[in-house]
């Protein structure tokens, strides 16, 4: 009997709350909310790291931020995991990347010389030894700024608007591996709807829909920044004058994105693949726009972290439903595999929720351990933090000066009654406390200052070791 195909989609910043399908009226996402009527629906899914490349390590080497080394953007990753790829490679699949790939570049800015953008083929590509159209990682989607590179750090321009084009290209692939009638895994990485939120950064058809849709500030925006805040979730005063507009901007960019996973979606069902293959949609995090005082991720409330997680298994019989359990980034890979009858490496470090999610009992965590390892793309003390959220209760504790805080999300989704120092709450702060930290522990993170990775893991901004890669 063939293996199941897997295809995975993940958009960049695409937030939980910005779907119609989770009530908000502004999205026009029929697309996506019809695929989430055709999935399975983890409603408590997280970004273990809400940060571009700490999630796409997590993702492909099932490990924690604190053993894969990408403690910040823009430093290159060490390749000596057993990748997602390679058990793919090792088990007859046929391998596809599409898109941003965010783990190479080892320079701060720069994002556009081949020396940063360009991705060798190699052990750099973690096990993605087939079709590779990728680019480290950029934010315009027009112009000389959308690229990809083959097996050269030749430039290949794309005609229009990126994400257009990348769908284009993931159906043609499709096309290609389905013909090759070998199981295939292909990932397809969307760069929208990451900022920046400019109107030429978008059709403007798109935008042309919103013209007349009213954006006003979260309920739980704030006015003075987070003072926990790294430069990137800071906001000026004239961005916080702007922070309707960029709404505007991000939800005409969801409605493109939509519209692309409509066509993909129908370019699977012609396929027919759509019966024997595993088919994930979400997002590496999500976006504040104001909100607890801070613009972008790399932070622990739910409008960061919250991720859609949509995942279609018809031979499984996964076609609709919701699950609630806490499924975190580093749980993907070896659910997946074991969803594909393959093998879990040994050293990953999430859980195999696989029997979970189909109903067949099984190991189920407690809560999700989520990870901040410092500034967004510097080495800048003073942002860490570490939290564990459950079906209710997000607590998180920062590095600096180990302030505490405790959010019932069930009672208050919006997070603004910290319960860390109420009396009532001490015995559910000190469970959640206690969980945390045995993670912790079982994952040798000892929760140390950005600075300690850069001195003691990093060279160049190239990391060369980590807790679980030492010598």
């Amino acid at each position: 009997m063939k293996k199941p195909n897997l295809i995975y989609v993940f958009a960049d910043q695409l937030r939980w709350s910005s779907l119609g399908c989770h009530g908000d009226s502004r999205a026009q996402t029929p697309n996506i909310d019809a695929f989430a009527g055709q999935s399975l629906e983890v409603d408590n899914a997280v970004s273990g790291h809400p940060v571009c490349a700490p999630y796409r390590a997590t993702l492909f080497t099932g490990k924690y931020t604190t053993s894969t080394g990408m403690v910040i953007n823009e430093i290159r990753m060490n390749p000596n995991h057993r990748c997602f790829a390679h058990v793919l490679n090792e088990n007859g699949y046929e391998t596809a990347y599409i898109g941003k790939w965010h783990m190479y570049a080892a320079e701060l800015g720069n994002h556009y010389d081949p020396k940063n953008s360009y991705i060798p083929a190699g052990p750099d590509r973690l096990g993605f030894d087939g079709t590779f159209m990728g680019y480290n990682f950029h934010h315009n989607y027009y112009g000389a700024a959308a690229y990809y590179h083959l097996d050269s750090p030749e430039k290949h321009y794309v005609s229009g608007y990126e994400p257009d084009a990348q769908t284009d290209l993931a159906i043609e692939r499709l096309k290609d591996l389905k013909a090759s009638n070998k199981p295939f895994a292909l990932f397809l990485s969307l760069g929208t709807p990451h900022d920046p939120w400019v109107p030429e950064n978008v059709p403007g058809e798109y935008l042309d829909r919103f013209r007349d849709t009213e954006f006003t500030l979260p309920e739980n925006y704030l006015p003075e920044n987070d003072p926990y805040a790294d430069d990137w979730a800071k906001l000026s005063p004239q961005e916080r004058r702007e922070l309707p507009e960029w709404m505007r901007v991000y939800y005409a960019m969801v409605a493109n994105l939509d519209d692309n996973i409509g066509r993909l979606m129908a370019a699977i069902k012609r396929m027919g693949l759509d019966e024997e293959s595993i088919i994930v949609l979400t997002s590496d995090h999500g976006e504040l726009f104001g909100a607890h005082g801070r613009r972008a991720k790399n932070i622990f409330y739910d409008e960061a972290v919250r991720v859609p997680f949509f995942l279609r298994s018809a031979s499984n019989g996964l076609t609709g439903g919701n699950s609630d359990i806490c499924l975190n980034t580093v749980d993907l890979m070896p659910t997946l595999l074991s969803m594909m009858d393959l093998p879990i490496p040994q050293e990953a470090e999430g859980t195999d929720c696989s029997g979970c999610l189909l109903g067949q009992g099984g190991e189920e965590p407690d809560g999700a351990l989520m990870m901040g390892t410092g500034a967004t793309a510097i080495w800048e003390d003073g942002h860490e933090w570490r939290a564990f959220r459950t079906k209710q209760y997000t607590y998180a504790v920062y590095h600096a000066d180990g302030k505490e805080l405790l959010f019932d999300n069930l009672n208050d989704p919006l997070q603004m009654a910290n319960l860390a120092g109420d009396p009532a709450y001490a015995d559910i702060a000190q469970g959640l406390r206690e969980k945390m930290r045995a993670k912790m522990e079982a994952v040798n993170d000892t929760f140390e200052a950005s600075s300690y990775y850069e001195k003691n893991w990093v060279e160049d901004r190239v990391i060369l070791r980590t807790a679980t890669l030492k010598g």
